[in-house]
């Protein structure tokens, strides 16, 4: 189709042709009968064929305008339902949304991630609020929580954000005052730097199933900027995703230790109820965030 042609000359084709005359396809149009033949004009001109057959008396299709006509209809109505459906887009992209997250992760990469989407959609009314907590959707007016853990509960949607690696990490100074473990049995002779609301923490995978680690505790906090803080104060050992220490690490004011064995992943989550009323805003959130963080995300870069 060449690019001159104008949507407005296929609603006034097919307007003339329902209406019979090019005066009433003029007041259907609610426009005036010569903006109507100029238009029939212009789409004759761009298509290089006559379209309609006009006298005095009477219109009529031609050949051309025969076969043209269910095109052009066609046309025309997949305009109006693309149309339709931006226009019906950025009205979902308006108004409150409500979402809780962790302290930390929001600090350190959340808090960010959500400028580019705000920038991107200004007529969304976003409400952060951290918690440490478990939060249930729909407790407090929240639309949506994001967790570092998996979802269960089959009334949700989870679309996952990012993934992490979990990493055992201890200071240099610890290190060498303590010595540093090299298999899962040392871990019972160090202090631990533990999260206080999951007591089998520190999950290993082996051949056949996961060990669970229960080592001594120094520190119970329910925070991983607080663990990740206390671990190179020299308090102890501590198990955190990478998203928490991945510029320590390179600073070196943190060591990884590695043990041979991979600890349990760390992957973040954005759930809500499936019957949720602000889908098209989280749908959106959710893959300005996934676009923020990478895949894989830059903290495992």
């Amino acid at each position: 189709m060449p690019n001159d042609m104008k949507l407005q000359g296929l609603a006034a084709f097919i307007a003339a042709v329902e209406e019979g005359s090019v005066s009433a396809a003029a007041r259907r149009l609610g426009i005036s009968k010569s903006v109507v033949s100029e238009r029939l004009a212009d789409l004759e001109r761009a298509l290089g064929a006559r379209l309609l057959q006009r006298t005095t008396r009477r219109m009529s299709l031609t050949v051309d305008g025969e076969s043209f006509l269910p095109r052009a209809r066609r046309i025309l109505g997949e305009a109006n339902e693309a149309m339709a459906e931006l226009t019906d887009r950025r009205a979902s992209m308006a108004g409150s949304l409500r979402i809780s997250a962790p302290v930390s992760f929001a600090v350190l990469h959340l808090g960010p991630a959500l400028y580019a989407f705000l920038a991107q959609h200004p007529d969304v009314d976003l409400s952060l609020v951290l918690e440490d907590r478990f939060i249930e959707v729909g407790a407090d007016g929240f639309d949506a929580v994001l967790r570092h853990g998996p979802v269960t509960d089959c009334r949700m949607v989870a679309k996952r954000l990012a993934t992490s690696r979990r990493v055992l990490v201890a200071s240099p100074e610890y290190l060498i005052r303590e010595g540093r473990p090299t298999s899962l049995d040392d871990l019972d002779r160090h202090n631990g730097i533990l999260y206080i609301n999951r007591e089998t923490d520190w999950r290993f995978a082996l051949e056949g199933g996961w060990l669970v680690v229960h080592p001594r505790a120094s520190l119970r906090v329910n925070n991983g900027l607080v663990m990740r803080d206390a671990a190179i104060a020299g308090l102890g050992l501590t198990l955190l995703p990478t998203f928490f220490v991945y510029n320590e690490l390179k600073s070196g004011v943190l060591e990884q230790i590695d043990l041979g064995v991979e600890a349990e992943g760390a992957e973040v989550f954005l759930a809500y109820h499936r019957d949720c009323a602000v889908k098209a805003k989280l749908t959106a959130l959710v893959d300005s965030l996934k676009r923020s963080f990478g895949e894989p995300p830059y903290w495992e870069g």
